[in-house]
């Protein structure tokens, strides 16, 4: 079995992916417009009554906004914990809220199983009303999921140590925010332990826990303001090359684009590099 993997946003704008098999998958956060994430899926084949949950990893703004459209115009459970069902609730931003019908309470590190995807939320330090990861095997396949994290907690590093494919969050420079116009308090709070992870600790994070069986590394929500595409993949490759890692050859690196979708990804336990071709660095 192979997985297939879109990321149609990731960025402080609006973050929202896809994962799935040839016939069905799941949404991990939505926080785009609705009109574009059936665009997406549309021109990639994928239909919208396939998609069977979404789940959800923190109650933000940039990563809820459309979950109540989907979830009540299409009728697709929401999946996420009881106090991150109750942050969506009352979020301002959005304007359809989930009815109970369409809730699904998870608790974290009990798995959930959406067919043949199975699903273990687990704790991520960031300042929402709750937050979590999700490791998802497929399979023989893991494929872990990190975003919007202040800091690299033993939870986290026990789940990434499984991973085939990994998303994680390399939200800023540290120079760049530093010089940047934001005022010293929301500097504080970006670079806390409950904010979101630089470059250069997401790359010391790989080259000091790199898993065994990792194939490739998608960077995820760049910072507009205080990152580049180019800063991150360089800062990060330069740290697992540090290790003897050969980038394309012994794993894949790429930027995830803030506001445009990626290819689709299929992702084979057997195949070293599962979507072929030569290797490209993914830009915004």
């Amino acid at each position: 079995m192979k997985l297939r993997f879109i990321s149609l946003a990731s960025g402080s704008d609006g973050n929202c992916f896809y994962l799935g098999t040839q016939s069905y998958g799941i949404l991990i956060d939505a926080g785009i417009g609705i009109r574009t994430i059936k665009k997406v899926l549309r021109e990639r084949g994928i239909a919208l009554e396939s998609i069977l949950a979404v789940f959800v990893t923190h109650d933000h703004a940039d990563h809820i906004r459309t979950v109540g459209n989907l979830s009540e115009g299409c009728n697709i459970p929401v999946y996420t914990t009881d106090t991150i069902h109750k942050g969506m609730q009352k979020s301002y931003c959005m304007t359809k809220k989930v009815s109970p019908v369409n809730r699904r309470i998870i608790q974290k590190g009990e798995e959930t199983i959406v067919r043949d995807l199975h699903i273990t939320p687990f704790e991520i330090p960031h300042d929402g009303s709750d937050n979590v990861g999700y490791s998802i095997w497929c399979g023989n396949i893991n494929f872990c999921f990190i975003t919007d994290i202040g800091h690299i907690t033993d939870t986290v590093k026990h789940y990434v140590a499984q991973s085939h494919y990994l998303i994680l969050e390399a939200n800023y420079d540290e120079q760049m925010l530093a010089n940047s116009s934001y005022p010293l308090q929301l500097q504080m709070r970006i670079s806390g332990d409950k904010g979101h992870l630089s470059n250069r600790e997401a790359g010391q994070f790989l080259a000091d826990n790199y898993p065994p069986h990792l194939r490739h590394v998608w960077l995820c929500h760049l910072s507009r303001e205080n990152n580049r595409p180019e800063l991150a993949y360089h800062t990060v490759a330069s740290a697992l090359e540090s290790i003897g890692k050969s980038i394309g050859q012994d794993v894949r690196l790429m930027a995830l684009p803030r506001t445009s979708p990626t290819i689709i990804f299929e992702l084979s336990e057997h195949d070293a590099h599962p979507y072929g071709g030569t290797m490209r660095t993914l830009f915004d």
